[in-house]
């Protein structure tokens, strides 16, 4: 059986995308690019997001520095998660998110973060375009990340 949170999600998901026109709960104008996001964690002027990682645990040993660890967003402990993390974040702010578990479309993560972010009252998501991986379209590219603390 599954959770009530996973039902209200898969119920809501179809609604939302169809509500956005793209398929997905966000609009394009939500989306980021990793060039965007690595020049602004990179630059010293302007201000830096907070950043929230909605992935699996093992794929945080390499993150973008200053992400946060919020849980897969695909477990109910996961969602559990992000919004403790997320609790003290101003919701009218940007916020950014990413997983790169996988390609885009298979993700299992990103969607699920995205609509309890929205749920707690976020307006200003921003969810970072990692079409093939983080791998391959952050790692790969030599945007910079940082190792987690052990």
């Amino acid at each position: 059986m599954l959770p009530k949170a996973a039902v209200v999600v898969a119920a809501l998901l179809p609604l939302l995308a169809a509500e956005q026109g793209s398929g997905e709960p966000w609009s394009q104008s939500q989306l980021i690019q990793p060039a965007a996001l690595a020049a602004r964690i990179s630059g010293g002027k302007a201000p830096k997001p907070p950043i929230l990682f909605v992935g699996f645990p093992l794929l945080y040993a390499k993150h973008i520095p200053g992400a946060v660890f919020a849980g897969p967003g695909a477990r109910p402990q996961g969602i559990e998660a992000l919004k403790k993390a997320a609790a003290t974040l101003p919701r009218d702010r940007e916020v950014v998110i990413y997983c790169g578990c996988c390609p885009w479309q298979e993700c299992p993560n990103i969607r699920p973060a995205f609509l309890a972010l929205r749920e707690m009252g976020f307006r200003q998501i921003r969810v970072l375009e990692l079409p093939s991986s983080f791998y391959a379209d952050w790692i790969q590219k030599g945007y910079p990340v940082e190792e987690a603390r052990r």
